[in-house]
C-alpha cells in the first residue's frame, strides 16, 4: 500500500495527452502537472463497446509512456508519487462509434449527420501511479443533442464558439464531452494513491 502521508498536492502528476482540451480542465482543476504524449497507433486497437474500446486505448497511451520513461517494477514506497493521466474519448452515433475524422469530408459528413440527432460520448480516463504500478481506470458517459465538429473524436467539440447555438442538450458534464471527466479524473487520482 502507498504511503498515506502523500496527498494529492504531494503527487506529481504527468498528463499523456497532446489534447487543448484535456490541457485545460486539468488546469481548471488547479493541477500542475507536465505533458508527455503517448505515440500509439490508435486504428491498431479495435473493439467492439466504445467503453471498452476508450479504456484500451487510454490504457495502451499509458503502457506506450511508460515503457518510454523506461520504468521496471516499481520505486521505494516512500517515493513522492508520480501519477500518469491518460483518457480517450469517442462518440457513438446512430450505434457506430466515431473517433477523429480522417478528413475534411469525413468531418462534414459527421457534422450534417449530428444535424437533429443524438450523440453519446463516452470517454476514460487511467491514472498509473508509476511509484507502485497500481492502476485505477473509469469511464463515463454523455449525452449531446446537435453539435458542431472539428478535429476531436466523432467530430464533436462542444467547446467551439460555434457549437453553442446548436447544441440543446448536453446530460453528463461538459468536461466529460471535451475528453475529461473532472468528477472521474480527481476520484481516481485520489483512489491511486491508497494502493
Amino acid at each position: 500500500m502507498a504511503n498515506p502521508k502523500f496527498q494529492l498536492k504531494d503527487a506529481k502528476i504527468i498528463l499523456g495527452s497532446s489534447s487543448m482540451a484535456r490541457r485545460k480542465i486539468l488546469q481548471e482543476m488547479g493541477f500542475d502537472f507536465t505533458v508527455m504524449a503517448a505515440d500509439i497507433d490508435e486504428m491498431s486497437i479495435r473493439r467492439e463497446k466504445p467503453e471498452d474500446l476508450v479504456l484500451a486505448l487510454a490504457e495502451a497511451k499509458a503502457d506506450a509512456i511508460v515503457s518510454r520513461l523506461g520504468i521496471q517494477g516499481h520505486k521505494e514506497e516512500n517515493a513522492h508519487p508520480t501519477l500518469l493521466l491518460t483518457a480517450d474519448t469517442v462518440v457513438v452515433y446512430e450505434g457506430m462509434i466515431r473517433e477523429k475524422p480522417s478528413s475534411k469530408e469525413e468531418a462534414r459528413h459527421f457534422v450534417k449527420g449530428y444535424s437533429g440527432g443524438c450523440a453519446v460520448v463516452v470517454g476514460s480516463v487511467v491514472v498509473t501511479n508509476l511509484s507502485t504500478g497500481s492502476r485505477k481506470q473509469g469511464w463515463d458517459k454523455s449525452e449531446i443533442d446537435d453539435g458542431v465538429t472539428l478535429n476531436v473524436a466523432g467530430g464533436l467539440m462542444l467547446e467551439h464558439p460555434l457549437t453553442a447555438p446548436f447544441v440543446d442538450t448536453v446530460i453528463g458534464t461538459p468536461d466529460g464531452v471535451m475528453g475529461l471527466s473532472k468528477s472521474l479524473t480527481q476520484k481516481l487520482l485520489e483512489e491511486s494513491l491508497q494502493s
